[in-house]
């Protein structure tokens, strides 16, 4: 039980990191343009995190716990490799000041301890599938999205001062930033949900995990549970939305420079259709049960928005090096927890 009981910790811990490496991406734009003072900003952005369950379903959850890998393989094992290698290297691209996929890497984390403990039939293949495309998709549809608002937005505000246009976006620019900071918390928190619930329940649900699951399952849920129903139990969100709210005020100002200063200069008008571009796309991610990176889709909004003004206003070098960490981070997380799992399986 103690084992079970370290690793749902440790799980919570990555949560934490998710939203310590992530805080950046929630209010890099609303620090950058001054809106926010940094400490009013974290705190504002841990709310909506925290919040999000009230918001959104448990369907990305769903695909962590039983669409990346065959849920009757899970073991100890391989849930403590998993974590292992992703928050290894949420740390390694932290210290880089990467903005780099917390998400991605625990999908990363997951296949190659799968791998090394099933080979690859133990891998769920329609759930990778729809998580790699959404590495392309998600910064493509937050670029393509920040273009569409901008040109709008832009539009409407040739009619009106620099003085007005600023005044008015340095207030509107709080219900974007809110917007995004639900999808972040109503996205990434799942991933979370989704390693605890596929713990509790998968290979390894027996009589080591039993108190755990009698402690935290309502009567409803272990009926469902009984069923052969996969359910995140309401204990796991609130636990998993609170570490992520955490994480996100502790913050993560490395990262912070990168998105919101060295990417591409943005105004109030700038960080408000970046930030609604990444909400818009995350709220559709998680409608459709993808664990998308909301790095991925902010840094194409960003770039999206940089790049309407002129090409030239995006430093690109900043930009493609944060595209090979997007490339590099499944299977350097894999690589991870892959030898993690081989080590462990030596004791």
């Amino acid at each position: 039980m103690f084992w079970i009981l370290f690793l749902i910790v440790l799980a919570l811990f990555f949560d934490y990191l998710n939203g310590f490496h992530d805080a950046a991406n929630s209010v890099a734009t609303v620090v950058s343009t001054r809106v926010l003072s940094p400490k009013i900003a974290v705190a504002w952005a841990a709310f909506f995190n925290f919040i999000a369950f009230l918001i959104f379903h448990t369907a990305v959850a769903k695909t962590i716990g039983a669409g990346i890998v065959d849920i009757h393989i899970v073991d100890a094992d391989l849930v403590f490799s998993a974590l292992i290698g992703a928050c290894a290297w949420n740390l390694i691209t932290w210290w880089w000041g990467l903005p780099s996929s917390s998400s991605h890497a625990l999908i990363g984390g997951l296949i190659g301890a799968a791998i090394v403990k099933g080979g690859t039939t133990a891998l769920v293949a329609g759930g990778i599938f729809k998580t790699v495309l959404f590495i392309f998709l998600s910064p493509l549809l937050g670029f393509l999205l920040a273009g569409m608002i901008g040109t709008m937005v832009f539009n409407i505000c040739n009619h009106f001062t620099p003085r007005k246009v600023d005044s008015f976006f340095r207030k509107a620019q709080l219900f974007s930033a809110s917007a995004y900071s639900l999808g972040h918390g109503g996205n990434d928190a799942q991933k979370t949900m989704g390693i605890i619930s596929m713990l509790l329940l998968g290979g390894l649900a027996g009589e080591e995990a039993a108190p755990i699951r009698d402690f935290l399952l309502s009567h409803e849920e272990m009926h469902a549970v009984a069923q052969g129903e996969f359910i995140v139990p309401l204990s796991v969100v609130l636990l998993c939305q609170g570490a992520i709210a955490l994480g996100t005020l502790s913050g993560g100002w490395k990262i912070v420079k990168t998105m919101g200063q060295k990417i591409t200069r943005l105004r109030p008008v700038d960080g408000f259709c970046a930030e609604t571009s990444a909400g818009i796309s995350i709220f559709i991610a998680s409608a459709l049960g993808v664990p998308v990176s909301t790095t991925h889709t902010i840094t194409g909004a960003i770039v999206g928005i940089g790049s309407l003004r002129r090409l030239s206003c995006v430093r690109w070098g900043v930009a493609n090096r944060i595209v090979w960490a997007w490339f590099i981070t499944i299977p350097a997380a894999a690589l991870i927890s892959a030898v993690c799992c081989l080590i462990k399986g030596l004791f």
